[in-house]
């Protein structure tokens, strides 16, 4: 008996890359991946309309800002200006910053110290689209596993119409105020307005999330926070760079001082 003809079996998409070759395959596998996640349509509808981002891949090649010294990174960040303008603002959003605190435990220097250094309060959130950034991650082979997760959390954001397909963010797909990466926006965000939905372009939403964030993490209400203080490991879990955190402690310090 002859052998019949073999059949040749589905062709598996990589599982990750360093080039835009394959993501096109590899976006119709994950899309698969994710339905079984618990994306909707609407998800991955974002997914497949998703293009590889080099400006992504040219900005995670090149973070030089956290190998500098602590008193050039306060520099460069303009330390100065946030901490004159986090006091304004927390003067003039005294209940807001006050209610958090007493929500979260976490205080107003910190809050205001996270977003200006990430955004210098809002005066520049991206200009990237966020579900090509998140994308680009990961399939990217260089952190795909660490970025995964954050492109099923975009995608679930998508679906609950936190964000859409054409939301922009910063570089590594980071949204808002103060710059959540998605995974961490749909498991920490807060409606702090009450209007219903999260949408972290809005202060209130930002502050609250922060806020809650840093409480969820470990932050201990009334402790201090600045370094060898049981908070100052917490502000880790935001950034995991010693000068970002060192710089995070000392403006919150002079904001709320």
């Amino acid at each position: 008996m002859l052998a019949g003809p073999v059949l040749a079996g589905p062709v598996l998409a990589a599982p990750c890359g360093d080039t835009a070759s394959g993501f096109e395959d590899w976006k119709a596998a994950i899309a698969n991946e994710a339905k079984a996640e618990g994306v909707g349509e609407k998800g991955r509808a974002a997914l497949m309309g998703a293009s590889y981002s080099k400006a992504t891949i040219s900005a995670d090649r090149n973070q030089k800002s956290f190998k500098y010294s602590l008193e050039k990174f306060l520099s460069v960040r303009g330390a100065d200006t946030i901490i004159a303008q986090g006091r304004a603002r927390k003067a003039k959003n005294a209940d807001l910053y006050a209610g958090l605190e007493a929500q979260y435990g976490v205080p107003a220097g910190v809050l205001l110290a996270i977003h200006g250094m990430e955004t210098g309060f809002g005066g520049f959130m991206g200009d990237t689209n966020v579900v090509s950034a998140i994308a680009t991650l990961a399939w990217d082979c260089r952190r795909s596993d660490f970025f995964r997760p954050h492109l099923i959390g975009a995608l679930k954001l998508v679906d609950q119409g936190a964000i859409s397909a054409k939301t922009v963010g910063a570089k590594h797909g980071e949204l808002g105020h103060t710059q959540f990466l998605p995974g961490n926006a749909l498991k920490y965000g807060v409606d702090g307005n009450g209007d219903g939905r999260l949408d972290l372009a809005n202060t209130t939403d930002a502050m609250a999330s922060t806020a809650n964030y840093l409480r969820q993490k470990g932050w201990k209400p009334g402790k201090g926070y600045q370094e060898g203080e049981p908070n100052f490991a917490v502000i880790k879990e935001w950034n995991a760079a010693k000068v970002y955190q060192q710089a995070i402690a000392l403006m919150g310090k002079k904001i709320d001082g």
